[in-house]
């Protein structure tokens, strides 16, 4: 007789499991093969997210907080912590591709194991344990887009150039209209999260920043944009460059973002359905920091900073926009054609990563989370097409270094109003 899982009782749980099942599904059109392989060492394997993720749990919940729990392998935590120090030695970051075994099965089969005794545990846990929980499942979603970015880019080094998700031809859609300006005053306004809902702890402690009068682009900046930027010979000018990002594009032979490529008479990206001409209307992605700080000077503008883009984020609604909803088609869509500030593209903001005033990491292991990377990187804001719906606010702050753009990075630019 067939047996039925139980429905989970509380929105934490049912959240729990909404968020591993997702994290399976995003890799069930993948092989063995296509799980195991590790494309770069800033990407990590799909098999490493599914088991990593799972490490999180059964290390920070059910090790520490249920009596009695014994782990699915003991062999297991070396290979997938990913930089605890806390947590003791760990396989090399750059090596996690040199990892056959455990399989894509048993790696889903630990999945299954850690599964069952969280359903078990859940009821019983501590408050303590279960603000963990939480952030396990945030901390998943985060894995979530970097399972799907990182396919992406493993697929785009098979010259084959597979699809995760193929799909039917687009039809172009008309242009959006030139980018238009909101005016924002200055003053000092209130950046950052407050209250019982959930958020990292780099989004914290709200406090008060100060503005310059600006504007701010009321879109993202599209494909055909920055073909025009290529055409004007914009990776050719040091002007228009950062002096490490000029560096950067010598050294490694940049001309457009990451993915195009210039063939039959146009640019053509590679995405998770394949080759494809690109969509002239849909916002550029796959830039650096470097890059899109080079647009900028090109247009006449510059980056808005992270506190111009909450300010004027915070109208509007996060849950909104082009962002991951299931394991299906991932690509952001033309500009004209979703809600201001969520979805589609992370955007750079010209702010560095830096703690806010009164930071303070959490105690034990889950400190070092975020605030031992407050260091050489930027931040981004408002979320991607690979981002799942609900995860985002408009205090999130995501942060890569310059050079990197394997993620769903794209531009909005900002201004000064000078009065």
């Amino acid at each position: 007789m067939l047996k039925i899982a139980p429905e989970p009782e509380t929105p934490l749980a049912r959240r729990y499991a909404s968020v591993r099942a997702l994290s399976l599904a995003l890799a069930a059109p993948l092989s063995d093969a296509d799980a195991t392989v590790q494309s770069m060492p800033d990407a990590s394997p799909t098999k490493w997210h599914l088991a990593h993720t799972t490490w999180f749990f059964e290390t920070f919940v059910l090790r520490d907080h249920v009596a009695g729990y014994r782990l699915h392998d003991d062999r297991f935590p070396f290979l997938f912590n990913s930089y605890y120090e806390a947590e003791g030695r760990r396989h090399a970051r750059d090596r996690r591709g040199m990892v056959t075994r455990p399989t894509l099965d048993e790696v889903r089969a630990y999945r299954a194991y850690v599964d069952a005794a969280m359903a078990t545990a859940m009821a019983d846990l501590p408050d303590a344990a279960l603000a963990l929980v939480a952030l396990g499942c945030h901390h998943e979603e985060q894995h979530q887009e970097l399972l799907v970015t990182d396919i992406l880019h493993l697929f785009g080094e098979n010259p084959l150039e597979p699809g995760l998700w193929p799909a039917a031809a687009k039809t172009p859609v008309a242009m959006p209209d030139p980018i238009g300006w909101i005016a924002r005053p200055g003053g000092i306004v209130r950046i950052g999260h407050e209250g019982a809902d959930f958020a990292f702890d780099c989004e914290g402690p709200r406090h008060d920043a100060l503005l310059v009068p600006h504007a701010i682009a009321d879109r993202t900046v599209t494909n055909d944009e920055w073909a025009a930027f290529i055409a004007d010979g914009g990776y050719d000018d040091p002007r228009h460059w950062l002096a490490d990002g000029w560096a950067w594009v010598k050294a490694e032979g940049i001309a457009a973002p990451l993915y195009w490529e210039a063939r039959d008479g146009g640019w053509t990206r590679m995405g998770l359905d394949g080759r494809r001409a690109i969509d002239p209307a849909a916002p550029v992605t796959h830039v650096s920091l470097y890059e899109a700080d080079a647009y900028a000077s090109w247009a006449g503008a510059r980056l808005p900073t992270e506190f111009e883009w909450e300010a004027a984020a915070q109208a509007h609604d996060a849950t909104r926009g082009n962002q991951m909803d299931d394991a299906g088609p991932v690509e952001p869509r033309p500009a004209s054609a979703g809600p201001a500030f969520f979805g589609d593209v992370w955007e750079w903001t010209g702010s560095a990563y830096r703690p806010y005033p009164g930071f303070r990491t959490a105690e034990g292991a889950v400190g070092e989370y975020n605030g031992k990377f407050m260091s050489g990187q930027f931040v981004l804001r408002g979320g991607s097409c690979a981002t799942p719906r609900g995860h985002v606010r408009a205090s999130y702050r995501n942060f890569f270094y310059p050079h990197q753009r394997w993620q769903f990075t794209g531009v909005r630019l900002a201004k000064d109003i000078r009065c």
